[in-house]
């Protein structure tokens, strides 16, 4: 996605507070396709960032999954995590706050019980690096590609398809579905925004080689 590449994390949390930022509070985008470790590096990117002695949070984005009674709905529940099953103008306009409130409440998604829960997270005044993780940060598409001007700075995880394929098949076993309906899930749902993502992003300003394993 992007000709600079690098490999490790503490050149990663560099490279992140090097950012010039527009507003009182750098505003970070770490996307990459599902399965490619965005919430992980995010969080382990927070101590990193606390020890040159600043402050981190994460907002995912997948507090703004729509509910599932709307996904039905719609005939979109078997499209759960396609960029049509997001509210992405209240997405869109949390971002337009991260970088000017002091503090911000975020809804965040419980994967166990497959809903979104508001007012679950927040991004305290005394934060001065905001993570955003999600799989469209940077979809150049109808109301999504907004997002752009309000990263200070954008990371793509870059990682090789068959682990991917490995972490999103045990995320699904891990949900109690058999091995086919894992199958299923993956082939019809992950790879397919897997590929959205892939092919209709925006370069990032760095892409991050995420080479650990499941």
């Amino acid at each position: 996605m992007c000709e600079s590449k690098i490999y490790d994390m503490m050149a990663l949390a560099s490279s992140i507070l090097n950012a010039p930022k527009k507003g009182q509070r750098r505003v970070i985008a770490i996307t990459g396709p599902p399965g490619s470790g965005k919430s992980t590096i995010a969080n382990g990117l927070i101590p990193l960032i606390s020890n040159a002695g600043s402050i981190a949070e994460v907002v995912p984005m997948d507090g703004f999954h729509l509910d599932n009674s709307i996904l039905a709905e719609r005939n979109l529940i078997d499209f759960k995590g396609a960029p049509s099953t997001f509210d992405v103008r209240g997405f869109t306009e949390l971002i337009s706050r991260l970088s000017t409130e002091p503090e911000i409440i975020f809804p965040k998604f419980d994967r166990d019980k497959d809903i979104s829960i508001a007012g679950a997270g927040i991004v305290s005044a005394d934060c001065d690096v905001v993570m955003v993780e999600g799989n469209y940060l940077l979809l150049d598409a109808p109301l999504w590609r907004d997002l752009c001007k309000y990263w200070d700075f954008s990371v793509f995880l870059d990682v090789e398809p068959s682990i991917i394929r490995k972490r999103l098949l045990q995320r699904w076993l891990d949900q109690r579905l058999s091995l086919d309906q894992a199958k299923k899930r993956l082939e019809n749902n992950d790879l397919v925004n897997l590929e959205i993502v892939v092919r209709n992003s925006t370069i990032a300003d760095l892409t991050f080689i995420n080479s650990s394993q499941p």
